[in-house]
């Protein structure tokens, strides 16, 4: 997850939502997920903060808790991809939202 001065106001939001993630992780012992930080992903064209799970190489828009939580229950523990929140795969490159709901 980038949490870089781009993202939010001088990363404050970013950060604060990258500790969110954390505790949300966290809360979820049977998820054995690793998160770092990264000070910029350079995509925020797209608004953020972003974050990018591996390996599927699935780049979301995470502006909000409610992204995050999504992001969270539905990608890293369901399974299932988040495609109204996504902005990016790897070996496809930039995808349009209308593109993602689309399938």
């Amino acid at each position: 997850m980038c949490t870089g001065p781009r993202c939010t106001t001088d990363g404050v939001v970013a950060e604060a939502m990258f500790g969110q993630l954390g505790e949300k992780i966290d809360a979820r012992p049977d998820l054995q997920v690793k998160r770092t930080r990264t000070h910029c992903m350079v995509a925020c064209k797209f608004g953020g903060p972003n974050l990018v799970v591996y390996p599927e190489g699935v780049w979301y828009r995470c502006t909000d808790e409610a992204a995050l939580e999504r992001i969270v229950t539905e990608h890293l523990v369901d399974g299932r991809e988040v495609t109204d929140l996504i902005f990016h795969r790897l070996g496809e490159g930039d995808v349009c939202p209308a593109e993602s709901e689309n399938g």
